[in-house]
């Protein structure tokens, strides 16, 4: 890859995250600038299989996944933003901070995770970022979470 890719299919965020079913949170990642920002796409569909339980006739998607889909984001735009694609990256979360949720996220929404880089640099640990995320143009929550990086520098100079 180069810095001039823009998006990331899912065929790539599978060859940078190591999340797999059921816990890929992200279908598609877009509008990638570098490793400064970036918008993830994810399609909510009933046979997730955390709708089986939370909650039985009211399915929501839980608060969490949904912070962890902006993460899943934000790690697809550092591995094509800093082109570190089929190496072992892992990315640890550090801190959840500002985490707010507005909107209920349910089965046949589409969720926009629109996801920036407060703190960080190429070769760095630790990164901060912010993220919003939203259905249809209404903010269904927010955050600020920073994550430890663990890559290997050889594979990514």
């Amino acid at each position: 890859m180069t810095s001039e890719t823009k998006s990331a299919d899912i065929q790539l965020i599978q060859r940078i995250l190591p999340h797999r079913y059921p816990f890929l949170l992200v279908d598609k990642v877009v509008d990638i600038d570098g490793y400064a920002s970036s918008r993830g796409i994810k399609n909510v569909t009933m046979n997730e299989p955390h709708f089986q339980g939370h909650f039985p006739g009211t399915p929501i998607m839980p608060g969490v996944t949904i912070i962890e889909a902006m993460a899943q984001t934000a790690g697809v735009m550092l591995g094509v933003g800093f082109d570190v694609i089929d190496t072992e990256l892992l990315i640890y979360f550090m801190s959840i901070d500002k985490c707010k949720f507005r909107r209920k996220v349910v089965p046949g929404d589409v969720m926009e995770m629109h996801v920036q880089t407060v703190r960080g640099k190429k070769g760095g640990k630790i990164f901060k970022f912010s993220g919003v995320a939203t259905v249809e143009g209404e903010v269904a929550a927010q955050a600020e979470f920073s994550a430890y990086v663990d890559w290997d520098m050889e594979k990514t100079t």
